[in-house]
């Protein structure tokens, strides 16, 4: 029953998707931005890592890519609910669980999409990488997108209007970003700021996905970054479910 239900929300939300083709490329314009004309500038600077200066910054762009798109997804929602949608599924036997991964899965499978072109137009500037280091890379996007997503859906489920939404997005996605060392590593920074960044959790998947580029997958920092990720998608699924299950119109 909940793989049905998942799937007929999320082939909804897909199909219309697939009519605005536009939009689902247009998502991919700031990392590329960043991969054409900051990449070049990091090119045999020492980096304080292992691989290249693409090996460094591409798995940061692949998250910066889940990151922002990702938290953002809520728009739709403050949408359907000024148009009724959201109560009128509500209100069918449609689990709230499919009502939620059906729209979050939509949202990875975009997201993976734009990070496989990213890293296609990565390779065409220079990056090498292992095949499974990039396919898990991929995983920790997706990962990513479907818990921030939930998050995502579910403040947007507790705010009336996209100009009390937005705001709080910006202030909490631009120091995530900041402090994750998506650009670079925080390493290179001073040590008090590579300490707080242990705070962010985005900071252990850019460091995992940074090995898995460089072809080492049992370290540390792989280990970590799997706890942080699946732990983090769970509880916020579980979150998201709950609060598409009580909140009110």
């Amino acid at each position: 029953m909940l793989l049905h239900d998942t799937g007929l929300i999320y082939g909804r939300y897909l199909r219309q998707t697939l009519r605005s083709r536009f939009a689902m490329l247009f998502g991919v314009l700031m990392p590329l931005l960043y991969l054409l004309f900051f990449g070049p500038l990091l090119t045999d600077l020492p980096l304080g890592g292992q691989g290249s200066s693409w090996q460094v910054l591409v798995p940061g762009l692949l998250l910066q890519l889940g990151l922002f798109g990702a938290s953002f997804a809520g728009f739709m929602i403050i949408l359907e609910k000024g148009q009724g949608v959201v109560e009128r599924m509500r209100v069918t036997p449609v689990s709230r669980l499919a009502l939620l991964l059906g729209r979050v899965l939509r949202e990875a499978t975009v997201f993976v999409f734009q990070a496989v072109l990213l890293v296609l137009a990565a390779v065409a500037m220079g990056l090498r990488a292992p095949l499974p280091g990039v396919l898990i890379g991929f995983a920790f996007v997706a990962l990513l997108t479907v818990s921030l997503a939930s998050l995502s859906y579910a403040l947007a489920m507790k705010v009336a209007t996209p100009q009390g939404f937005g705001p709080m997005i910006n202030a909490l996605t631009m120091p995530a970003m900041l402090l994750s060392g998506l650009m670079l590593p925080m390493t290179l920074g001073p040590r008090w700021l590579d300490v707080l960044s242990h705070f962010m959790p985005f900071r252990y998947l850019v460091d995992a996905m940074r090995d898995a580029f460089v072809g080492h997958y049992a370290t540390a920092h792989m280990l970590y970054g799997v706890l942080v990720a699946v732990g983090l998608t769970v509880l916020a699924v579980t979150v998201g479910t709950r609060v598409f299950r009580t909140a009110g119109p």
